[in-house]
């Protein structure tokens, strides 16, 4: 029988864009990749980077340093695309690199801070100090399942039409 405690962690994996940590469920990772260039899409948004096929599934590749803004993007040995299985669809989304997996305890989680409208926080769950470093917790379904990623799927259900 589990405790209250026990059922209050949950897992994350944590991955570095520029100087900043995210984190994001364990349970919606189904791998993680090196980065391979993937097919272009015409007209996608920017940080749409194309399609990948994963054995028989397209896969659209987002890259989230274009999506969050965070500096330019470089593609070197270190970049991976971590695939994850949200809403039903198989995504990747590209990093600067994937520092480990923790167990992190709910009571540790500090809600995000108001930025008003000029920020859009809704896809960060909460902000987890550990030790010298502050974990950005990010409901990745949330964020890729917003509008903007919906024209995604259509221009890929047209695809695979």
């Amino acid at each position: 029988m589990t405790t209250a405690s026990e059922r209050s962690i949950r897992e994350y994996l944590v991955f570095t864009l520029g100087h900043e940590e995210y984190a994001i469920d364990i349970l919606k990772v189904q791998e993680i990749r090196g980065y391979e260039p993937p097919t272009r899409i015409a007209q996608a948004p920017p940080f749409i980077l194309g399609v990948v096929n994963l054995r028989g599934a397209i896969a659209p590749i987002v890259d989230l340093r274009v999506k969050f803004g965070v500096g330019e993007p470089q593609y070197h040995a270190f970049t991976v695309v971590i695939i994850l299985n949200v809403a039903a669809r198989i995504v990747g989304i590209v990093v600067d690199g994937v520092s480990d997996v923790i167990a992190l305890n709910n009571d540790l989680v500090r809600p995000p801070p108001e930025f008003g409208t000029s920020v859009d926080t809704a896809y960060i769950t909460g902000l987890a100090p550990l030790d010298e470093r502050m974990l950005i917790l990010v409901d990745i379904e949330k964020l890729l399942t917003s509008r903007e990623m919906e024209l995604t799927a259509d221009a890929l259900d047209m695809l695979s039409a």
